[in-house]
């Protein structure tokens, strides 16, 4: 079975299907309890966006490093960072991805070289593109192919120097980066337009000498069937592919935010846009999801949560007497003496 036949199967249709509600029903449950004070910090749902995580996860390989933003959940989740470990860290418990250090806007797992969120708009692109210099580096002596480094960014940092910095040298260098510009028409609250002189942010991109394009970022087939192509074409000859997944988050820019910026006619245009029935409209046309089949995903992702909440309250938190531990000083010692 080729890849393109393997990616109309009801099989790997109904794990499209599981991921996004998976990060739906996480971020909803989340909100829940952020709203009840039992997580606190900054929250930043991603709840509206969920097909361009899945689509363009789905796509990596185990070797791949990805790069996030400070909405990272569904990133995280889609990679394969276990659910459990991302609930603990929202709790702040020494049991989470990143010892509950870290919580919502910083998960980190080298397991699946999910290398971190960033709270700095456009903090993590100049990090994605020394990755994927190491690989190429690592690659040149060991013969190996080079393993793709998928950077995420929302259509704000585009505005920062550190994009265009990295753009260029990742173009110069010819380094393996899969650029995923999020693009949710909105840099906290202030609209693309407003923001942006040159709105079409693809063809920015290809400014840089590099493949671009903008793909329906809503559309979780679409976001699979563009990001295969990039990989393909990243792997193939080194050199960066740009894609403008242009999406939409339903909920404010975060938990603080009152979200007046927006009308709510504009937010109900774009519901109807929703990846999640969509796909499965798309599933049931073509009899590969019935009611009974859809339950059984929905109580899956929900006992699944349940027992990651439950794990994550009973989790310790960080013992006070290792709290300087993993902190470097500037002469480059670890506050708690090693190396």
């Amino acid at each position: 079975m080729s890849l393109l036949e393997e990616r109309v199967t009801a099989t790997h249709r109904r794990q499209l299907l599981r991921t996004m509600l998976l990060i739906r029903r996480f971020e909803e449950v989340c909100a829940e309890l952020y709203s009840a004070t039992r997580i606190r910090g900054f929250l930043h749902l991603y709840v509206g966006e969920e097909a361009v995580a899945t689509g363009v996860m789905s796509t990596l390989r185990p070797e791949d490093a990805v790069v996030s933003t400070y909405r990272e959940h569904g990133h995280a989740l889609a990679r394969g960072v276990p659910v459990a470990a991302i609930m603990a860290e929202m709790f702040g418990r020494s049991t989470g991805c990143s010892r509950g250090r870290g919580g919502s806007m910083h998960l980190f797992d080298a397991g699946t070289r999910f290398l971190g969120g960033n709270a700095v708009v456009a903090g993590g692109i100049p990090l994605a593109i020394g990755l994927a210099l190491a690989d190429r580096m690592r690659g040149s002596t060991t013969g190996g192919s080079d393993p793709v480094t998928a950077c995420f960014f929302g259509d704000g940092a585009v505005a920062e120097g550190e994009f265009h910095e990295a753009m260029n040298l990742a173009a110069l260098w010819r380094l393996p980066v899969l650029f995923c510009c999020e693009n949710n028409r909105y840099a906290m609250g202030t609209a693309l337009a407003k923001e942006h002189a040159q709105t079409d942010l693809a063809l920015r991109a290809s400014s840089y000498g590099m493949t671009a394009w903008a793909v329906d970022g809503m559309d979780v087939l679409a976001v699979e069937e563009a990001a295969t192509r990039a990989t393909e074409e990243v792997r193939g000859g080194g050199a960066p592919v740009f894609l403008e997944l242009r999406t939409y988050r339903f909920r404010a820019h975060s938990m603080y935010d009152p979200d007046r910026y927006r009308t709510k006619d504009e937010i109900a245009a774009w519901r109807a846009h929703d990846p999640i029935p969509a796909l499965q409209e798309r599933m049931r046309a073509e009899d590969q999801l019935d009611d009974d089949a859809l339950a059984d995903l929905e109580k899956e992702v929900a006992d699944l949560l349940a027992e990651a909440v439950a794990t994550a309250e009973e989790g310790p938190l960080e013992p006070v007497d290792e709290l300087t531990r993993f902190v470097t000083s500037p002469g480059g010692v670890a506050a708690d003496g090693l190396a």
